[in-house]
């Protein structure tokens, strides 16, 4: 699963569903709708920053499941398998990936932010998390704006040297 990035960023998925307030209502509607809106959440994050995103789900309770990972809009999805957490698939890639790599790890459990600190990853809230893909959504939001309330004119669309050749013509013909 590790590839040629130069930072990591693995979440602990169902911790930062049930910290985010839209994902938290979400939930109420469907887990899976929450899900899936994580995950859009952290594509566009993953596009924007160039950050290699792994979220983990639980799915140790779930008797004979086997671990199941794919990858979705860029995004790397983890069920863990039957007896495994989120927590110990994230330690184990902490471990993994902490060695040589920039990790960073999203949870809110506390025990968890400890034991990854130690294994060489940089812990970070979900709180943390939110104001950074709040501060994404908000920067490319006003650009956005800029960019649409800028007057284009044809001009401004017109490569510079297809003007120098129109001005050559108007001066020749003039």
């Amino acid at each position: 699963m590790p590839g040629n990035h130069e930072e990591y960023l693995l979440v602990d998925g169902y911790n930062i569903i049930n910290a985010w307030p839209e994902l938290d209502e979400a939930k109420n509607t469907s887990l899976e709708a929450a899900r899936e809106k994580l995950l859009d959440i952290m594509a566009d994050y993953a596009g924007h920053t160039g950050v290699e995103v792994i979220v983990v789900f639980d799915a140790h309770q779930v008797e004979k499941s086997r671990r199941v990972q794919y990858v979705k809009n860029g995004v790397q999805v983890v069920f863990t398998k039957e007896g495994e957490t989120a927590d110990h698939y994230i330690e184990k890639m902490a471990d993994l990936l902490g060695r040589q790599e920039k990790v960073r790890v999203a949870t809110s459990d506390w025990i968890e932010q400890q034991i990854v600190m130690g294994r060489g990853a940089i812990r970070i809230s979900a709180r943390d998390l939110y104001r950074e893909v709040k501060d994404i959504v908000d920067k490319r939001r006003a650009r956005e704006k800029k960019d649409k309330n800028e007057k284009q004119t044809i001009g401004d669309r017109v490569d510079p040297r297809i003007w120098e050749i129109i001005e050559k013509n108007m001066r020749q013909n003039g």
